[in-house]
């Protein structure tokens, strides 16, 4: 086949001669320039090629075209290694792979001995196996010094990766320029601008989208059109089985409409495209911090990833572009990294199994210390770590072509069937039908209907019972039970765990709420797994959608944490205690236990300090108070609550207080007053400093100077009784009452209580609490 020229052609030279100099080059080459298709082939005059593509249907597709250019055959000179599907062999001379399985080849050969050039292509998409792939290429890279890497992109930002290979040389090559008119229609349907761009137009027509559904739903209303004007109406994204992929891809001898999501977008020729129609909207995955997922969410796209799409109309000739969004809306200029968006327990284990240490690794764009935390604890949960190092379960979970949660699940099925199928079918769910059957799980309904589902599907469970036989070996099981696949399940998904508050009603692990959806035919069970976790607004509901579920047995969820909780019966002012084990944050059981007395102890003693307290503990802290001795009141307390055993119990005494401190207080503030006629009277002490005691006025008779009490010497006020123990006077100066004030309460009382003595002279008069008589 005779090759056309290209841009590339005349800059190849310029790579090779980069490469022989440093090992390492960065190349950015403009849509249409043919970097793909004629780097790769032009550097395997030094061995063996391995090109990372970031997506299977991209790299079926430019091996077969480097196939058809070189005139090489495909599983020959060269092949393709993705995921559940190779072709090549041990004298393949350029391999095309997928993220996922440069990985695995790191891990088998950390410096990749067999290989002499590693081509990064598309870095610019930033998944998050590139970013893994090409900083454990730079510690195989900076170990031989025979092993070259060269990145390529569109749309690259390539200092940053310069410098990642020591400043290595940067090679910029232009495109073929060809007019692009770019026109912006927002709101407009794709139906709509197809019926208005393909009269009067040549080429074929390629349509973005974010998703199969939406591509699905665009055909459908396209279909009319397409009868119309004779249109061929082809389906392009990551769900579609391998034939179907090809099949968009051939040319054909009818017009076509290509609807696609953004595999379409980099690598992927469509052929014969001379119009673009752009949603400008694709699908990324982020995680949910709240619901502990990775979910597909429809977002605006980059600036640079809508100049790729539009660049693809003008490969060949003119092209036409039409922005389904208004001109002036204001895009951002490039993608965000999967590694700050993604839950990275994958490319954690990866490095953990490689043999370096996640929070040192020579990151090419370091995620933040607190993702890898949460990655090693969920890899832990799993059984994967231990003590921050890989055991034999995460050393075969790895092994497998699975994330590190299905690789758990299928390990525990065994690698039986009802695994395989499993773990095939949660990769990419099809989603079931609304109404579906009751069932204790919806995986079980998969199985149940997988004579109908895709054949991609198909040949993923296929590939992992093959690959499960090689790893487990006599150890695998053919079929396991309806129990035993539940069980796998929750092996895997063990954060997962949700618990029922009502018929269709769940509350997650994570505190928040979720609907069972109408899809799930898990309708009872108190325990259930949520496997598939939809955001509710797409529904239009205030809560998330639990799509797909599987029932847990209580007796299956071991505690994640005990702890022993102790209150106060309000009923009773006493401490009980419930020894209790959680799942996560679901209580599974709970028991009366006996009570920590240090905790009792602190328990009673601070709800003593919270309220008001009782008068004989008021009594003694206002004498402390008015003695001026300093005391801690917390500590008084705890000794008080160690011999109680309800609240109500604890009193404070000056038993309590130190032989010194009793002393002081006896001296400074005595709990009672012997006044003159023998009696012992109970002292006051106010808030305010004032100290009084209540006694009958005839107990003071002959008593001249007023007691002073304290540090201040306070006087005591006095109030002075009736004999009906009614207060008549109030006093702190007794002489200038005897004097001056005595005789007016003489004169007014002694007729109301003639059997009292009311002497004249109350200085000389005997002090009496009794009548005249006794």
């Amino acid at each position: 086949m005779t090759r056309t020229p290209l841009p590339i052609d005349s800059h190849i030279d310029d790579l090779r001669a980069a490469l022989d100099r440093h090992r390492a080059a960065v190349l950015t080459a403009a849509p249409g320039a043919g970097k793909t298709t004629r780097v790769p082939p032009a550097l395997v005059d030094r061995g063996r090629v391995l090109l990372l593509q970031p997506r299977r249907v991209a790299a079926r597709a430019m091996a077969r075209r480097i196939a058809e250019e070189r005139g090489w055959t495909i599983g020959r000179e060269i092949g393709w290694h993705i995921r559940f599907e190779r072709q090549f062999t041990r004298d393949t001379r350029l391999l095309v792979v997928t993220e996922g399985i440069l990985t695995a080849y790191l891990q088998d050969d950390p410096l990749l001995s067999h290989i002499s050039t590693v081509i990064v292509d598309e870095f610019h998409e930033r998944s998050i196996h590139a970013d893994l792939g090409l900083a454990l290429v730079k510690q195989a890279w900076s170990a031989r010094a025979d092993l070259r890497v060269t990145v390529m992109s569109a749309t690259l930002d390539t200092q940053p990766v310069a410098a990642f290979f020591d400043q290595c040389p940067i090679i910029s090559v232009p495109g073929t320029l060809h007019p692009l008119t770019v026109e912006y229609a927002p709101g407009q349907s794709v139906a709509a601008a197809v019926e208005e761009m393909v009269p009067g137009s040549r080429g074929n027509v390629l349509c973005f989208l974010p998703g199969a559904a939406d591509i699905a739903a665009a055909i459908r209303n396209a279909e009319a059109l397409a009868r119309l004007h004779d249109l061929e109406l082809v389906p392009l994204h990551g769900s579609l089985d391998a034939r179907e992929q090809d099949a968009a891809l051939r040319s054909s001898d009818r017009r076509r409409v290509v609807v696609a999501t953004n595999v379409a977008e980099t690598s992927l020729t469509v052929p014969g495209v001379s119009i673009v129609i752009d949603s400008g909207l694709h699908k990324v995955a982020r995680y949910d911090d709240d619901r502990a997922v990775d979910s597909l969410v429809s977002e605006r796209v980059t600036l640079d990833s809508a100049d790729q799409r539009a660049g693809r109309a003008a490969r060949l000739g003119p092209g036409r572009v039409r922005r389904l969004w208004d001109a002036r809306d204001r895009l951002r200029p490039h993608r965000e990294a999967e590694i700050h968006r993604i839950d990275l327990s994958g490319p954690v284990l990866a490095i953990l199994s490689w043999g370096a240490d996640p929070y040192a690794f020579e990151w090419f764009d370091a995620p933040s210390r607190d993702r890898i935390d949460a990655s090693l604890a969920l890899l832990t949960r799993l059984g994967a770590v231990r003590d921050g190092r890989v055991v034999d379960v995460g050393r075969a979970m790895q092994r497998l072509p699975l994330p590190p949660r299905l690789a758990r699940v299928l390990l525990e099925a065994r690698g039986s069937f009802e695994g395989a199928v499993a773990c095939a079918w949660l990769s990419e769910p099809t989603r079931l039908d609304p109404g579906a059957a009751a069932t204790s799980s919806d995986v079980l309904t998969v199985i149940d209907r997988w004579s109908r589902m895709p054949p991609h599907l198909k040949r993923a469970a296929d590939a992992l019972e093959r690959v499960s036989a090689d790893l487990l070996g006599s150890a695998r099981a053919g079929r396991v039970s309806e129990t035993e696949l539940r069980r796998a399940l929750l092996a895997g998904f063990p954060d997962r765990v949700a618990r029922r508050r009502s018929a269709d009603k769940v509350t997650l692990a994570s505190g928040h709420g979720a609907i069972i959806g109408r899809e799930s035919g898990v309708h009872d069970g108190e325990f259930l797994i949520a496997l598939d976790v939809t955001s509710g607004t797409a529904r239009g509901a205030a809560e998330a959608i639990v799509r797909v579920a599987s029932r847990v047995e209580q007796e299956w969820l071991s505690p994640t944490r005990a702890e022993t909780m102790q209150a106060i019966d309000p009923a009773t002012g006493s401490v009980k205690a419930r020894a209790v084990d959680w799942y996560e944050g679901f209580v599974l059981n709970e028991r009366p236990t006996a009570v920590d007395e240090e905790a009792r102890v602190r328990m009673l003693s601070a709800a003593w300090l919270k309220q008001a307290p009782d008068e004989r503990s008021a009594t003694l802290l206002a004498r402390l108070a008015f003695a001026g001795i300093s005391i801690d009141v917390a500590d008084l307390a705890q000794h008080a609550a160690r011999g109680a055993t309800r609240l109500r119990d604890i009193v404070l005494d000056e038993e309590q207080l130190s032989w010194e401190q009793r002393q002081q207080l006896a001296r400074q503030a005595p709990e009672r007053l012997t006044v003159p006629s023998g009696r012992d009277m109970t002292i006051e002490y106010a808030a305010d400093g004032s100290v009084s005691v209540s006694v009958k006025l005839q107990e003071l008779f002959g008593l001249a100077d007023t007691p002073r009490l304290g540090p201040a010497r306070t006087p005591i006020t006095f109030h002075l009784l009736a004999p009906n123990g009614r207060p008549v006077q109030t006093t702190r100066d007794l002489k200038s009452f005897w004097e001056r004030t005595y005789p007016e309460v003489r004169k007014e009382l002694r007729g109301r209580y003639p059997k009292h003595p009311w002497p004249d002279d109350p200085w000389q008069a005997t002090p009496t609490h009794r009548t005249k008589r006794r």
